[in-house]
């Protein structure tokens, strides 16, 4: 977890994905559950049958900022280094100063009503629940993983537009008449 992606590698979905996703989760929890409304697995590897980077994203969930800087100590304590949001609105980015036996994670806080944290389960869903959005998404990340193999930056904006597409299609929708 500790540093960044230098070869995009993406793989068919794997059902163990979800017991790391639980390891993680208890581990956390253990850490400073008594803080939090809850945890939950987002990103591609939490969509089953979707292809993704071997990479867990987590969002811990807070009720709002007040309980951060509680969170920031405890987690140093655990090894973690706060990271700040890196800027995306709504999610504080921490990663771990030593290999703590888990597979790579990404750890996220983010507060309840947060962009991030809405954005990161509105298109988890949307992806759950629609099989050709799923395997076009799939299809799309393995392209771009062939033509930007070292280069996570334009791989991350290429799917930019698909990504905002479907938080048109859900979060952001326009209210019918």
């Amino acid at each position: 977890m500790p540093e960044a992606t230098k070869v995009i590698e993406i793989v068919e979905y794997e059902y163990k994905w979800k017991q790391e996703f639980d390891k993680i989760k208890d581990m956390i929890n253990s850490y400073i559950g008594d803080l939090i409304i809850g945890i939950e697995h987002v990103g591609s590897t939490s969509v089953e049958g979707l292809a993704a980077k071997p990479i867990i994203d987590v969002d811990v969930v807070i009720d709002n900022y007040d309980v951060l800087p509680l969170i920031i100590k405890k987690l140093e304590l655990q090894g973690y280094i706060y990271e700040g949001n890196l800027g995306i609105e709504g999610r504080e980015a921490f990663r771990r100063d030593h290999d703590d036996g888990m597979m790579k994670y990404h750890l996220y806080v983010c507060p309840k009503d947060g962009k991030g944290y809405l954005e990161h389960i509105a298109f988890r869903d949307y992806l759950r629940t629609n099989e050709d959005a799923r395997e076009e998404y799939s299809s799309l990340k393995k392209h771009l993983a062939m033509e930007y193999k070292y280069d996570i930056d334009n791989y991350c904006d290429k799917k930019t537009s698909f990504v905002k597409n479907i938080l048109r299609k859900t979060l952001y929708k326009e209210n019918q008449s």
